[in-house]
């Protein structure tokens, strides 16, 4: 794969060509599929189920990523011996800051998703944390702290019912689906990498800039053998401990609205209604969540005027849940650890990982020694 997706853009956020680009053919949006399908399928097999020859799908796929329409990502949130805590954290920012402060956090590596949104918050963030203490450690010694945030509410997920990796474009043909589920199993549930070591760690440094580099590619790169290289993978697979995603700019995917709902369903339908809420074609996330809003679903949709009609089909077919607030992405500044531009378009990607930083403990002890000392 071309490496030009994955090129540094320095520290800011700066945009890609602002023409717009060419519509992608049925091809295009074959190809996307196909990888959404599966991502680490030979070219051979994704060019026998679109047809075509395997050095065809390979330069597509080049094209897409060059012009910044489609990349592949890979991510973990599952290292370590506990399940880690996904949050979603609002950001109510000073008249003027907020494009200072989306630039500032851009690059904290355990930020999935920053979002530029309608309604009662500026920005949406949902990130990973080791525990809830590396949560409060974030939110009060990094945002609070940063000038231009005025305020933050952060909610838990306790669970993650469905995520991006799981959308698909839909274009493929039933046999062509086959042609690249037929050597996959069937996931385990997501126990994560009891004990990674350092290798671990670089491996998926490299996964995270091109998990389609071949296991000896890797290798050299790591200065290990191809066999301990694929011993790895293997034991990453059987964890589930990767999510492999491939994207596609939103506003050249058909469904170029994003729309994120907070709703509150009692206790004990909620779990039912989110099992049900991830079938719908729509459906990009949801999560049943700690605080007054007890489930939050995110959704593409192809125009504005759905917007009031998806949320009518909600109330119709789930009278019980009531929908408490909305808000429509304006900018997805940062999607799955990868950096992208006002039109949804690849700039670089943002290794995702668990958020470490010097100043912010510093500032945690300084607090601590502080309660300790008595008056």
């Amino acid at each position: 794969m071309s490496s030009s997706t994955h090129e540094s853009a320095g520290p800011s956020l700066g945009l890609l060509s602002a023409e717009q680009p060419s519509p992608l053919d049925e091809l295009d949006y074959l190809l996307i599929t196909a990888l959404q399908t599966s991502p680490r399928a030979e070219w051979a097999q994704i060019g026998k189920a679109l047809g075509v020859d395997a050095s065809t799908a390979a330069r597509r796929w080049n094209r897409l990523t060059e012009a910044g329409n489609a990349w592949l990502s890979c991510y973990t949130v599952a290292v370590g011996p506990v399940v880690p805590i996904i949050a979603f954290i609002e950001v109510d920012c000073a008249a003027g800051a907020l494009h200072e402060v989306a630039a500032e956090i851009a690059d904290d590596p355990h930020l999935i998703s920053i979002e530029h949104v309608t309604g009662a918050r500026d920005l949406l963030l949902t990130a990973a944390f080791p525990d809830l203490a590396m949560l409060a450690r974030y939110v009060g010694f990094r945002l609070g702290r940063l000038p231009g945030v005025s305020a933050t509410r952060s909610q838990t997920a306790t669970a993650v019912h469905t995520e991006g990796s799981r959308w698909r474009l839909d274009r493929l043909a039933p046999d062509s689906q086959d042609v690249l589920a037929k050597d996959r199993g069937q996931p385990a549930p997501r126990r994560g990498l009891p004990a990674p070591d350092a290798l671990d760690a670089r491996l998926y440094l490299l996964l995270s800039e091109d998990f389609r580099q071949p296991a000896a590619r890797l290798a050299e790169r790591l200065g290990v053998s191809p066999t301990t290289v694929r011993r790895r993978l293997d034991r990453m697979h059987r964890q589930d401990a990767l999510i492999y995603r491939c994207e596609v700019a939103r506003h050249l995917s058909g469904w170029p609205i994003s729309v994120t709902f907070w709703g509150v369903a009692p206790a004990g339908e909620a779990s039912r209604i989110a099992s049900q809420l991830i079938r719908m074609r729509e459906t990009r996330l949801c999560a049943s969540l700690t605080g007054p809003h007890n489930l939050l679903l995110t959704v593409w949709l192809r125009s504005a005027e759905d917007i009031g009609a998806f949320e009518a089909r909600l109330t119709d077919r789930f009278p019980e849940l009531a929908v408490m607030d909305r808000a429509v992405a304006l900018w997805q500044l940062k999607i799955a650890g990868h950096l992208l531009d006002p039109r949804g378009r690849h700039i670089r990607g943002v290794p995702v990982t668990f958020w470490e930083e010097p100043e912010a403990e510093r500032a945690e002890d300084a607090l601590l020694e502080r309660l300790r000392v008595a008056r």
